[in-house]
Order: C-alpha cells, then structure tokens, then sequence
C-alpha cells in the first residue's frame, strides 16, 4: 500500500499531485492537481523526491474583480474530468447526451449484467447510448474491455466515435488488419488478449476459423451493432447467430444488441433477437401488460416524438420529411428495348428446358436484367454482359437463395456485395444464339447510355432545382455501374453550379469517408452519387439536406435507411426532402410502389414511425413480378394488364398483415419508451447538472474569457462570433485545428461542422476553460490572465461583509465492481459562503448564495485597502476547517446514496459495499469578499 491516501496532495517534480488509485509504496499513481486524465503519470518513490502537500492559499496581491471571480468557478466546473454525481463517467465525455439518451444508462445500472436491446429510431443516437453505458461500465470497474461487433463499412466510424467521444482507444480488426496486430504475439496469446478494447468486423469474426478464439477471448462487454442481421434467414446470418449466442451464453457478460429495425416482420426472428438477452424471453406473450413489462427491462425503443422534448430539453430534429414522387416516360429507344428484354425475360421464364432447376434460374435472371434495365443502361449492359450468381447452384433451393440475395433488396444484404450488378446471363455455350441475343441488348444499351436516357434528364432537373431551392442532395443508386454513370453525367451538367463525387461499395470505408469530406470541403454546393453502401451508419446530416432515390429500394426500410442519412439529430434545415424517381410506365417500378413504397409511407405519416415490411413482402413481390413475366401479352406493350388485377389478393393480404402490425406497435410503443423514468432521472440528472454549470452560465464565460484574453467578440442571433487569431499563442495552440476565421460560438444544436458549441464538451470551450483555469492557478503564466483567485467587491446586494468560498472537494469512492471492489476519486467544485467574521460565520443559505453570485458591483476599492482585508480573510479561513470538513461529509453521504439509489432498483448485490470517503481538508481555490456600499 501507499503512504499516500487516495485523493490526497502530494509534491514531486516540482507541481502538486492528486493521488490516484492502483497506487503501492514503490509506484505512485497521481494526476496533476487540475489535469486531465491524459497527463497521469506513475512516480518511483524510490527514485524521486514525494512528500505530502498542501493547496497553497490565494495570494492577496494577486487579486481580481467580480468577473474574474465567475471566470474561475465555471473554468472549475467546465474543466473536471472526473466529477460526483451517480454516473462516474459523464464529466469526462467530449460529448454532451440529450437528456432521453440518458435512459438506456439508467436501465443498464438497473442490472447487475447488463443486457439490453437499443432500438430507438434512426437518427435518435443509438450509437451515442450504447457507447455512454460501455464508458460507464468502464469508468466503474464493472466491465475490463470492450468489443464491439459492427459491419466492416462502419468498424472506422465505431472506432472514431469511441476515441474522440468516449476517450476508448479501441484497435480495428478487419482482414487487413489482423496481420500487423498478430505480430509480437506470445504462442497462447491471442488479439483479444493483448488488446482490451476492439471494434471487430461480424463479416470476419464469424467464420469459424476465427469464431472459436474470439468467444474464448471475448472482453466481458460486447456492443452488436445492427444486431437485426444476426436472426434474418441467410447462412450468413446463421454464422452471425451462432457467434452472438456462443457470446451470449456467458450470463456474466454484459450485451449490448443496436438497431433501428428490431422486428423485420418475422415474429421468430424478434424472438430469437431478444432470446440472446434472455433466453426467457422467447417465451413471453406480449400481447399482455406483464409481459411488456417484462421485456421493458431489457428494451428500449423511442420515436422522435417521444424525445422531441424530454425532461425540458428539446431536441430540434427537422419538424418534417417532404416526400415527392417524380415520373418520367422511356424514350422510344428505351421503351423498344425495354419491350424486347421483357419479352425475351418472359420467354426464357417459360421454357421448361432443363427442368425446374433451369427454370428457375432463367426466372432469376429476367428479374435481375428487368431491374438492371429499370436502373441504368450502364447497369443493363452490364447485367447482360455478366453471368448469373445462381446459374452455377446444386438445387432449387440454392438457386432461389442465391437469387433473392442478389436481386431483392433483403434486410440481410451485405454492404460489400450490396450494389454488385447481379448478372442474367445463364447460357453455357459461349456461341449460343441465347448469349448473342444478350449480347444484341447489351450494345444497344451502350448507345442508349449516350443519348435517350428520360430518367437520367429527370435526375438532372430534379438535382437542379433542389440546388436551387438552398439543398445539397445525396443520390442513392442501386448498382455500382448505375451510380459511376449518374456521376460522371451529373458533372458535366452541374459543372458550374456543384461539385459532385461518387462513393460505392469499391471502395474501402476509410476511402468512402476521405471522398466524401474532400468533396464537402471544395466548396459551397456539392452533390453525392452512392450506392446502398451508404445506407446505413454513415451519418450525412451535416453537409447534406436531401435524399434522391434513383432507383427504387424493393424493400421500404432500405429507403427509410437511405433517409435516415440526412433525416437525423444535427440536421441544420428543419425540412429535409426525400425524392423519388420511378417510371410511369414501367410495371416493375409501378409494382414497388403500390405494393410497398406508398403504403410504407402512408403508415409512417399516420404513426410517425416507419413500420417494418411484413416478412411475407418479398413473397408477394415475387409472386407479382412472376405473374407479371408469365402472362400473355403483346410484345409490343407494357402496361396491357391492369395493375390492380395483378397478385390483387396476395397485395391486400400483405396491407392488411402490416396494418395489424402498425396497430400492434401503437399500441405499445409507449411501454419501452420508458417514459415512467423521468422522475428519477430528472433527480439524478439535476445533481449532475448542478456541479457541471449550465448553458447560460457557459455562455457567458466564453463572452467574458474570450473579451479579457483579447479575442474582439461580436453578437449574431446565434450566439457570438470571436476572433481566435488575437488570443495567446497557447490557447490558439489548443483550440481545433481547422477553425473557421472569426470563430463562430452556437446557442443551440444542431451546429454546422468546425463551429463551436456553447457547451462544456465542445473542444474550444474547453480549451479556454483549461487556459483560464490554469493560468489563474499559476501567477507566473505569461500574457493576460482573465481569473483571480481572490478579489472585493462593493456591491449593494449585501447589507454586511460577506465572504464567497470557492472549494474544490476531492472523494475517495468505493464501488463494487467485477472483481471485488473499484476505487475512484471524484472531484466537485462547491460555492459557500458566510456573514461576519471566520470565527463566527453566519453561513447562507443556497438560495442566498445565487443572489450572491448574481451581485452587479457598484463601487471599486482601493487597491491598498483591498489587500488588506482580503489577507485577514485569507488568514482566518483555518477557522472554518470544521464546518468544511463536516460539508465534504455531507457531500460524501449524498454521493453514496446517489449511487445507491440509481442501483437499488434492481435490487443489485453489494449496495452495501458502496462507500465515499471525502479528503480533508477541502481545496480553497477562491475567497472573494462582498463589502456594502456606505451609507
């Protein structure tokens, strides 16, 4: 053990230390008094010069006014890293939660393992919660590494967010990876071994080769993004299934599962969804109360309207999504070709040549040439040029598996293969007169790539006018051909009035997100062509205000997905648009929109929610384009059989299917959208708001810190804009790199990229707050220094000599943790003050205290007389150790029974084991004394 107490001073290598815990006699665990977590270093008792020390009083000389004052006590509180409160892991975070993202915290600390089901809506911030619960866990002791399990496209964005919000340094293990980080490896030593936190890719991960290792080196806390595509039915959603429920299978293993699609329609698959956090619940019927109830302790799933405005914080998600449907007409060539595919696809469809297995192969490939065909004729081309996926399969079923995963738009489409055109050639024989009739289509679809496109004119005028209209859009295409072609014509024709850039599944995510901010960065307007590789994840509403579908999703959640770039938190226009483009008189497209797109949308409108797809969907969509390919037509026309006689039945049994769906999640969307929480939440957060300062009060340290360090400070309506160029070459230094010139400062969220935020996590007010602070604690620090540790001030809001505290208390705390207990220190900053002279206080209330703080001084005092008084007050603040240590007990007791209460709910074990000793005595950072003005 340590000499020195944890949460005790110590002096060595010149500066004061805060000792921290895992500290021994040889090796000393500390922080430098105010530091950041990133400066802790270990001291060798042995080796260097330790002894107990001190906070060195305020020095009278040194003296500020009242602003000076309130610049150093929000600096206080802006800059703990390591606050009290119930959550230990909050005031570290270089992110500010919305109050409702706080929730599924709250449920998790409920449990003594933590398993959850994070189903909010897209755009709410599911990633942010899941991430709060993982640091929390952390910072307590009650897990020791982190995994999270995430599609390849998104491993980046996940490591990215847990570094510079979370402060968690995760490693990538991806294919191209794994080698570096197997070097230096022991023999028995695994990449879970070494390193405790890592973001893995599921597409990896699950083969076996890999599985069986990962599992037994598991972290103790795993996150499962899009945790829907582990129960869809494909053999890769087998291997993702088999890998979450070997994790699973350790009770002792805290499990996140993320998703903004829990049901997909198939009652089995949610089953099996909520079976890995318990296998108990498979077995519920939630068609009852007990049984919601039940589950609401390990689900949450919020709309935007439940969040909208949460415990008296709003949320400015955009008020509305403008939908518009834009038709076109296929020119005559294309009609002609269109005409020819199609009866070409209905002729193979019903050749009974090689038996079923041949059959259904053809039918496949008529599916995936009509939809090439409807995409682009670089797709089309494309299609007719490549071979079938399925034309090499063992069986029927085999054939139809491979054909739904290349043609139809399933939930569990893999973003790497996603946008791969599916190819339609199926003929053996490089000579037959099948290939050369492929052949004849494709070179007639390279001359319609040049000329006679009516889609690709519609895009241009609908691009065009959403520019017009103040939108920068995103373009979603459905193949890689389709989005290469769009882009490079839309760059032609936009090539004053946009920048435009193209991002498929080519290339690699690191690359999709370097294209996509060299783009955003070239200039005022820019437009995006991508793929579905985008669609989910990737987070767009920055830069851009408008979705254009150009070719039609066959599944309504790919749309929703697509949107959902755009339509989120941080969204900066409170309209987004969403257009969407498709044939008048093409069937197929007609067929998606009745059948799917419009009722999605119709549901949505009523309910507010998007609804998911009933699994027998896809089903009926097939069974439609079936009926479509096999009936009798002339070859001439398209359009000859009604639509509304077409699958009638099968398409109103599907609406009625999803509307008793829709009714069911109405009906109970309300239970896990916890709203029965906020009483307790609104305590525990009060207290946690209470020691970290609020907005208002932010906002005015800016103005002031940024006006006494020199920055010149202009008004707009959104706060303030503060030219950094004329701050010390210091704060400069720590300010974001990138910074627009003259800095804009924002009241409210959402805020446009490299702008600052008027909140204590946004980098630039915390670099000041870090700059004041420090240089008010360091008489010696050169250039301006807008803080005092000291001052007097006359002012007609009190009646007698009154004298203002500035403590900083420092709490040793002891929480029970995965293996035994986890100690802790916390540190908060409180305000105290008292009436008369130290040797008879008479102390004010907290009430008394706020009018305090808000005393507009009306007089000066000289400087002589000032120093005078303050060294007596300074001198006598020994006098008021014990009502100090007696405070620092209190503090103590209220930060137990904060943790105690946010545990006890769940009736967690080792409650009892929950202790919080305070060190005495308590720091004096200020003492500032409040004078009458004579009568």
């Amino acid at each position: 053990m340590s000499q020195f107490a944890v949460g005790s001073l110590v002096r060595a290598r010149g500066r004061d230390w805060v000792v921290l815990p895992d500290s021994d006699a040889d090796l000393l665990i500390a922080r430098p008094l105010g530091g950041r977590d990133d400066e802790v270093a270990g001291i060798l008792t042995g080796v260097e010069a330790v002894e107990a020390a001190t906070f060195e009083r305020p020095l009278p000389a040194d003296a500020g006014d009242a602003v000076s004052a309130g610049l150093l006590r929000t600096a206080l509180r802006v800059g703990f890293r390591s606050t009290a409160g119930p959550f230990r892991s909050l005031a570290g975070l270089a992110v500010q939660p919305r109050p409702y993202q706080l929730v599924p915290l709250l449920i998790a600390l409920r449990q003594d393992v933590v398993r959850l089901l994070i189903a909010d809506d897209v755009g709410i911030g599911k990633t942010i919660e899941a991430s709060l619960i993982a640091t929390e866990l952390l910072v307590q002791g009650s897990a020791r590494g982190l995994a999270v399990l995430c599609g390849p496209a998104l491993a980046e964005q996940w490591q990215g967010e847990l570094s510079s919000k979370f402060h968690i340094d995760a490693e990538l293990v991806l294919p191209s990876t794994v080698k570096q980080l197997e070097r230096g490896l022991f023999d028995d030593e695994s990449i879970f071994d070494r390193y405790p936190h890592t973001v893995v890719s599921t597409e990896f991960i699950k083969s076996p080769k890999y599985r069986d290792d990962f599992v037994r080196a598991c972290p103790d806390l795993v996150i499962v993004d899009e945790a829907h595509t582990c129960v869809a039915d494909s053999a890769a959603s087998t291997l993702r299934y088999d890998l979450v429920r070997k994790l699973a299978a350790e009770r002792k293993r805290h499990l996140l599962l993320v998703t903004a699609t829990p049901h997909s329609g198939k009652e089995e698959g949610f089953r099996k969804l909520i079976g890995l956090l318990d296998p108990a619940l498979t077995a519920l019927d939630l068609s009852t109360s007990q049984g919601r109830d039940r589950l609401a302790a390990h689900m949450v799933q919020r709309r935007r309207g439940d969040i909208r405005r949460y415990l008296d914080a709003d949320t400015p998600f955009p008020s509305d999504r403008e939908l518009q449907e834009q038709p076109y007409y296929l020119t005559d060539d294309y009609r002609s070709l269109f005409v020819a595919v199609l009866a070409y696809a209905r002729e193979t469809v019903r050749d009974t040549t090689g038996g079923q297995l041949h059959q259904r192969v053809r039918y496949w490939s008529a599916l995936a040439l009509l939809r090439a065909l409807a995409s682009s004729p670089s797709a089309a081309a494309a299609t007719l040029r490549k071979r079938a996926s399925s034309a090499d399969a063992g069986d029927v079923d085999e054939v139809d598996q491979r054909g739904r995963a290349t043609v139809l738009d399933l939930d569990d489409d893999e973003a790497e293969t996603i946008d791969a055109v599916p190819g339609s050639d199926t003929a053996d024989d490089a000579q037959s007169p099948e290939r050369r009739r492929l052949l004849e289509f494709a070179r007639r679809a390279d001359r319609l790539a040049e000329r006679g496109d009516a889609k690709l004119a519609k895009l241009k005028e609908v691009v065009a006018g959403l520019l017009a209209d103040g939108y920068d859009p995103v373009v979603f295409c459905r193949f890689i051909d389709t989005a290469e072609y769009v882009a490079a014509h839309l760059r032609t024709s936009l090539e004053k009035a946009a920048s435009v850039e193209c991002v498929t599944g080519m290339l690699p995510p690191a690359d999709r997100e370097a294209r996509i901010a060299d783009l955003t960065a070239k200039g005022d307007r820019h437009v995006l062509v991508a793929t579905d590789c985008l669609s989910e994840g990737v987070n767009l509403q920055e830069h851009f205000q408008a979705v254009v579908h150009y070719d039609l999703a066959w599944n309504p959640t790919r749309h929703e997905q697509r949107e959902g770039r755009v339509d989120r938190f941080g969204q900066v226009r409170d309209k987004v648009r969403a257009v969407t483009i498709f044939g008048a008189d093409n069937q197929v497209d007609e067929i998606v929109l009745r059948v799917l797109l419009r009722k999605h949308n119709e549901i949505r409108k009523q309910l507010g929610i998007s609804v998911p797809v009933p699994a027998s969907a896809n089903q009926v969509v097939e069974a439609v384009l079936e009926e479509l390919l096999v009936a009798e037509q002339r070859p001439e026309q398209l359009e000859l059989i009604s639509l509304e006689d077409l699958g009638r039945t099968r398409r109103a049994e599907l609406h009625e299917e999803w509307e008793s769906a829709a009714a069911r999640e109405s009906a109970s969307g309300t239970k896990f959208a916890h709203n029965g929480v906020k009483p307790e939440l609104a305590a525990d957060l009060a207290e946690v708001n209470a020691s970290l300062g609020d907005a208002a009060e932010i906002e005015t340290f800016a103005r002031e810190a940024l006006d006494a360090l020199g920055a010149p400070v202009s008004p707009h309506g959104y706060g303030f804009d503060a030219t950094t160029v004329a701050l010390p070459l210091g704060l400069q230094d720590a300010l974001p790199i990138g910074r627009p010139q003259p800095l804009p400062f924002h009241r409210d969220l959402p805020v446009p990229s490299r702008h600052a935020h008027l909140d204590r996590t946004d980098a630039s007010v915390s670099a000041i707050a870090r700059y004041v602070l420090d240089s008010a604690l360091d008489p010696k620090t050169p250039g301006p220094r807008p803080a005092r540790r000291c001052g007097v001030i006359r002012t007609s809001a009190v009646e007698r000599r009154t004298t203002l505290l500035l403590l900083r208390f420092r709490l040793h705390l002891t929480l029970p943790a995965r293996n035994g207990l986890r100690p802790l220190v916390a540190e908060e900053a409180r305000t105290m003050a008292f009436r008369g002279r130290a040797v008879d206080p008479s102390w004010l209330s907290d009430g008394e205290i706020e009018v305090l703080l808000a005393a507009v001084p009306s007089g000066n005092v000289a400087a002589d007389l000032a120093r005078d008084d303050l060294a007596r007050v300074i001198d006598q603040v020994d006098e008021l150790t014990p009502h100090l240590d007696a405070a620092a007990d209190t503090l103590a007791e209220q930060l137990r029974d904060s943790h105690a209460r946010v545990r006890q709910a769940s009736r967690q074990a080792g409650i009892s084991k929950i202790s919080v000793e305070a060190h005495k005595p308590a720091d004096v950072l200020g003492v500032y004394l409040y004078l009458p003005v004579p009568s």
